[in-house]
């Protein structure tokens, strides 16, 4: 069987195991928006950590990560290391959402925001800016597997045929059984993911002679990516800022993320899903940076640096099944991000752009119905993307760069979501002038390339996003009463402490 065959046969089984364990969730899917969404907020600790996990760290680490680390050396150690660091947020916010989600029946992150401002329009607002720029983070998702099956098939498989093939299952997933699927696949592909990472990472550091060999080797003949540039380097502080901006505030800017701040289904898994993700992250970004410095070392001089996962796994020393393991690890990774953004995206539509604005009227069945359908129309639009973005190359469209991009955009929330948990005088007009300002500012700059003062999109964006939210905050009237019985209820419960 040829280098291809192995492949398909490799993502057969998986795909069947997949298959398997998402009818099997079904059975469990009870009615209504809650239980298809959220898994009726009654999710245990260790698979909300792991679905957590599973939806966050995607094709970007083990390919995108790889080939920035390949090409920026150590700096990418740091730029990932900023997404832990603003995991502290988390501290603060998961209480928060999981408190008046379950008080309230908040479905989504936009649902929240609209009835804290009291203004379905802040709603509508921030959901169409999560459909925005949620479809290129999809892209670079499933160009991250049309890539990797390309690599390891050596070129037996089309780039297309992998995304298309990607875009299928995560359709699937999302429809079978709702959040409760992709919770029960997610935890199989993410101990998928950092087993066959951990594994094939001890047989690269053998092969280059163990421990010791390795990072010695390393700085041998890789000195100048020990060291972090200034200047113009690829790791100039403009970069380095911009790049690591969004992923700081990825936790509550991302609303596929903050989504599963509703699910755990007491204080113990809250903690659970958050210590656990953070052994998870921690673990899995130094197997990825290493694998960066280790495909440095083996294969030299790559054009394209996103190919250096799959030019590692098609190394001889590799043991074909553990490399098919690792492939198929790398492409659960993603379509667990994939799927899960298309699940949130489909809520977000149904709850917060057609029921809150175009027919407030809706039944909850019709909103369910149209939240499903909405899911197949996302993943085709994400496909586009990605299709056309694998007819370019360099280090612009590479995969890392291409997923910060289009986090900078959904940074233009993060005000509007401080405001709503800690200032008793934001209001709709602030937020909606500054999520609309701000995501235009980044949509132009990031379409033309311009980048003032050498800063990037996310930079400016979210500078003016705060300066008009607080401005526009001052100038127009809050919702008072409501602000007084969300933030009154939120004092009341962690007065306590039992839910920090």
């Amino acid at each position: 069987m040829n280098a291809a065959g192995w492949a398909w046969l490799a993502i057969g089984l998986y795909v069947v195991m997949g298959f398997v364990i998402a009818v099997a969730a079904r059975r469990y899917v009870g009615v209504g928006l809650s239980d298809f969404f959220l898994a009726n907020r009654k999710m245990g600790g260790f698979v909300s950590a792991l679905t957590y996990s599973a939806t966050t760290y995607s094709a970007f680490m083990l390919v995108g990560l790889v080939g920035l680390t390949y090409v920026g050396g150590v700096g990418a150690l740091g730029f990932e290391m900023t997404y832990l660091a603003g995991l502290f947020l988390a501290v603060f916010f998961l209480p928060r959402f999981w408190l008046v989600g379950r008080h309230y029946g908040y479905i989504t992150p936009m649902d929240l925001l609209s009835d804290r401002y009291q203004s379905r329009i802040v709603g509508m607002v921030a959901a169409l800016l999560a459909l925005v720029f949620l479809v290129p983070y999809s892209a670079a998702q499933l160009l991250g597997i049309g890539l990797l099956l390309n690599g390891m098939s050596e070129g037996g498989i089309p780039v297309l045929a992998g995304i298309l093939v990607a875009t299928l299952l995560a359709i699937a997933w999302s429809r079978i059984a709702g959040l409760r699927s992709i919770a029960w696949t997610d935890a199989f592909q993410a101990l998928v993911m950092i087993v066959s990472a951990g594994v094939l990472l001890a047989l690269i550091i053998s092969e280059l002679g163990g421990p010791m060999a390795f990072f010695s080797r390393f700085e041998m003949q890789h000195a100048d990516l020990l060291t972090v540039p200034t200047g113009d380097g690829l790791w100039s502080i403009n970069m380095f800022i911009g790049l690591s901006l969004p992923w700081f505030f990825f936790s509550i800017s991302n609303p596929q993320v903050s989504q599963r701040f509703f699910i755990p289904e007491s204080v113990t898994a809250m903690r659970q899903l958050l210590g656990g993700f953070l052994v998870f992250g921690f673990v899995y970004t130094l197997i990825a940076v290493l694998w960066g410095f280790g495909a440095r070392m083996l294969v030299p001089g790559l054009d394209n640096p996103d190919m250096a996962t799959p030019t590692l796994l098609a190394l001889p020393f590799v043991p074909r099944a553990l490399a098919l393991i690792a492939m198929v690890g790398i492409v659960a990774a993603a379509v667990s991000t994939i799927d899960s953004i298309l699940l949130t995206l489909s809520s977000v539509w149904a709850r917060d752009v057609y029921k809150g604005v175009i027919n407030p009227g809706v039944s909850e069945q019709k909103e369910l119905r149209i939240g499903q359908w909405v899911i197949p129309v996302m993943a085709l639009v994400a496909m586009v993307f990605a299709w056309q973005a694998s007819t370019r190359a360099g280090i612009d469209f590479m995969i890392a760069p291409l997923s910060a991009a289009a986090s900078a955009g959904l940074l233009m929330v993060v005000p509007s979501i401080f405001g709503a948990f800690f200032w008793k005088k934001a209001t709709a007009a602030g937020s909606i002038t500054s999520i609309v300002a701000g995501a235009v500012v980044v949509l132009v700059l990031q379409v033309t390339g311009a980048r003032p003062l050498g800063w990037w999109p996310g930079v400016w964006g979210l500078l003016l996003c705060i300066v008009l939210f607080v401005a526009v905050s001052l100038v127009t009237r809050p919702p008072t009463e409501k602000a007084d019985e969300f933030l009154g209820y939120l004092a009341e419960k962690l007065s306590s402490g039992k839910h920090i």
